[in-house]
């Protein structure tokens, strides 16, 4: 039986990829006339990065308006608090067990180096993912300027 395919919907991220990846060698190739493009690109990603700390810094704001409405909905607030504070106590035990135990034990494993030389060149500003796409114009900052990485790289 032949296998047919079925439309998905949603955004088709493998192809956006691809395009970027094309258009980025064929603005390389054009050489100085791509350079405008090019350019225009650097300044569009930099005003992205600009709106982004922006947001990043008044979302926590309008969280605690909405956590807090909930709040004040809540008929049990003392079950509420001794189930949070549970919740909380978890979540900082097993980061605390995962980042300052199992990450660094898998950096000296595969470095033979010491795992806690470079922390004083990181920046921690969110308890967010470092991956967040919010918290990636803030890191990427901290990593160029603290650690001196290169802009292409970081």
């Amino acid at each position: 039986q032949v296998p047919v395919g079925t439309e998905i919907e949603g955004m088709n991220i493998l192809g956006l990829v691809l395009f970027a990846l094309v258009l980025g060698v064929a603005l390389k190739k054009l050489g100085q006339e791509g350079e405008d493009l090019i350019r225009f690109f650097n300044s569009f990603n930099e005003a992205t990065m600009v709106l982004v700390t922006w947001i990043m810094w008044y979302v926590p704001i309008g969280i605690m308006f909405l956590v807090g409405s909930k709040i004040v909905e809540m008929e049990d607030i003392v079950l509420l608090v001794t189930s949070l504070g549970k919740y909380i106590f978890a979540s900082i035990l097993g980061h605390v067990i995962h980042g300052g135990i199992i990450l660094p034990l898998i950096y000296f494993a595969a470095t033979r180096q010491n795992p806690y030389q470079h922390p004083d060149g990181l920046c921690f500003i969110s308890p967010c993912s470092v991956f967040s796409s919010a918290t990636l114009p803030s890191m990427i900052k901290c990593i160029e300027e603290n650690n001196r990485v290169d802009k292409r790289i970081s």
